[in-house]
């Protein structure tokens, strides 16, 4: 017997490949990428289950035209964009399934967030000089010590800090909530405003793209890779900022201009750097970032596209688990991360 299945997602076709790659063998995929509300209804007859990944706006006209629809299965951790009461009156059962790869994204923001505030690359350099710091090491106890011996400077924090957020689907979801621990501000934009329920529960305030960049003491970049995208931070964007700002990025490759980014840092307009997406990937060795590293002390960190961790570049990520709970479903086990 096979199963039908309808699949939803703004992501390219390397990724579909791999979802598809990922899925059993008695589940039919129909696969549908940025989709309108009509074609997701069209399409919903004769469906038992709908995947949808990372965010789509699924409302009661959409789950009234699934007459078989059984289970929705939202890839990622947001389910502000499902109507729950349309669901639960139609007997639809709802789960969100935490993407794995995006918690480490966000881990890695927080990283690059953290090793610039305390010049983190610096103090590994000084620290590691062969240098008379004009003070003769002793041994420490409980009233010997030395504190910042290498006479850092400008070393700061991220705490109560202000960090706005470029780009916020799923992976901003999860920055924004690690970044309640060192109780920051956070700003976002994108597209489409979240509901004030979503905005209040995540701890997160709307801003324009300039407001953002005008008060926030990190902007963290997570722009998708769009024409309209590529590049977009330049000498202008930067110029927007507040002088000293930290700018990071773990968005897709090819955002930056690497000139301008790189004049900033050398310049002092932006108070560090750090990325993990390149506008030339393996990165050429004639990037001005790549340049800019090469200043031992300069507050910079790059790391070779690494966020989501040790991904074998050859060969497709196993997406088996996105069907987890719909297998789960079929031999009437308990739902993971169940909402309704």
């Amino acid at each position: 017997m096979s199963y039908q299945v309808l699949f939803i997602t703004h992501r390219g076709e390397r990724h579909q490949q791999a979802a598809l790659a990922g899925a059993p063998k008695d589940f039919e995929i129909t696969m549908l990428r940025d989709p309108l509300k009509q074609e997701i209804i069209a399409n919903l007859p004769g469906k038992q289950f709908l995947i949808t990944e990372r965010s789509e706006v699924i409302d009661a006209e959409i789950i009234a035209a699934g007459k078989e629809l059984r289970l929705i299965q939202r890839l990622g951790s947001q389910v502000y964009d499902i109507d729950l009461d349309a669901a639960r009156q139609a007997g639809i059962s709802v789960c969100y399934w935490p993407i794995r790869m995006t918690v480490m994204v966000a881990e890695h923001m927080v990283m690059q967030m953290l090793s610039l505030a305390k010049r983190l690359r610096e103090s590994m350099y000084a620290i590691s000089l062969d240098k008379d710091w004009g003070i003769a090491p002793q041994q420490c106890d409980e009233d010997t010590f030395v504190l910042n011996f290498t006479r850092r400077q400008n070393i700061g924090t991220l705490y109560k800090t202000t960090v706005g957020i470029l780009g916020f689907g799923e992976i901003g979801i999860e920055l924004a909530r690690r970044l309640r621990g060192f109780d920051c501000a956070v700003l976002y934009n994108k597209r489409s405003r979240l509901s004030n329920y979503a905005e209040s529960d995540l701890n997160i305030q709307f801003a324009s793209r300039d407001d953002l960049l005008r008060k926030s003491d990190f902007v963290a970049m997570l722009l998708p890779y769009e024409p309209e995208t590529a590049g977009c931070v330049n000498k202008e964007f930067i110029g927007k900022m507040k002088k000293g700002a930290f700018l990071v990025s773990c968005g897709a490759s090819g955002i930056y201009n690497e000139a301008d980014v790189s004049q900033a840092l050398i310049s002092g307009q932006l108070g560090g750097v750090a990325t993990d997406t390149f506008a030339w990937e393996p990165v050429r060795r004639d990037s001005p970032l790549i340049e800019a590293a090469r200043q031992p002390e300069a507050n910079i960190v790059l790391t070779p596209h690494t966020a989501s961790g040790s991904i074998d570049p050859n060969v497709f990520p196993d997406r088996s688990e996105d069907y987890t709970n719909l297998l789960r479903f079929l031999k009437g086990e308990p739902l993971d991360y169940q909402v309704v």
